[in-house]
């Protein structure tokens, strides 16, 4: 049996190592990191990885990149199918520094699936060592998605986030919240943009985005998840959708 416990893939003598684990929908992985960096990649449900900089929602056949070291916690939308490749620090040289989520491609996933059933000591002069470095040659040509939450570090700015997390679909301006956080509405709009990077509405948004994925990943309807995140029709709330990935919902999870 295959150990599910990522302290084992941590110091194994290859380059990258793979493991499999499962969790049901709800699950909560708390805050934690590891050695070596790794792919984390979905091949059936939605994780909601979060670090200190921010949240990264990964639905199916979409994985997180994740630079060694930094800490994360994993939420599970879904039973998920867990796959994750952990990189040694020499091979993961020219990929990528910060987190990011990115588009699995039908090879990389076939490339991930079968690398989880190969032995840890795999030959390095062997077929098996060239499954490998083709996936370091996938992930560094895969595309970067819109798919990042980031978490500002001002106290005032981050209770307000908060609040908005846990009721998406609530239409109160940075007017509204002003008082209750100790800032004005201009100070508040100029956080926004110096700690996230985005504007107040744009940030809100993305916040509705990584609900619906989550949402839609379960198999709750498009019109519920609509309304519930506080849009007037599905037909409004599929055109964010598409604006932001390029896809209808239904399309979407329809090719994951």
């Amino acid at each position: 049996m295959r150990s599910t416990d990522p302290e084992d893939y941590q110091d194994v003598p290859r380059p990258i190592t793979a493991m499999a684990k499962d969790f049901p929908d709800g699950n909560r992985v708390p805050p934690h990191r590891h050695r070596r960096a790794q792919l984390v990649f979905a091949a059936r449900g939605v994780m909601v990885v979060s670090t200190p900089e921010g949240t990264w929602v990964v639905p199916p056949n979409r994985a997180v990149w994740m630079p060694a070291e930094t800490e994360h916690s994993i939420r599970s939308w879904g039973n998920v199918a867990m796959r994750t490749l952990y990189v040694r620090g020499d091979a993961a040289g020219l990929l990528p520094r910060r987190c990011c989520v990115v588009a699995v491609s039908p090879l990389l996933r076939e490339l991930i699936l079968r690398a989880v059933e190969l032995p840890l000591l795999y030959d390095e002069d062997g077929p098996e060592a060239r499954v490998m470095g083709l996936i370091l040659d996938e992930i560094r040509a895969l595309p970067v998605l819109p798919l990042h939450l980031p978490w500002p570090s001002d106290g005032r700015l981050g209770r307000l986030c908060a609040a908005i997390q846990d009721d998406p679909a609530s239409e109160r301006t940075l007017e509204d919240w002003a008082a209750g956080v100790g800032a004005s509405s201009r100070t508040l709009a100029r956080l926004f943009r110096k700690e996230t990077g985005m504007s107040f509405s744009a940030w809100r948004q993305q916040v509705r985005l990584v609900d619906a994925l989550g949402r839609l990943a379960t198999g709750q309807k498009v019109t519920a998840v609509a309304l519930d995140l506080g849009y007037q029709s599905p037909s409004a709330f599929t055109s964010m959708f598409r604006r932001a990935l390029g896809q209808a919902p239904t399309r979407y999870f329809l090719e994951s």
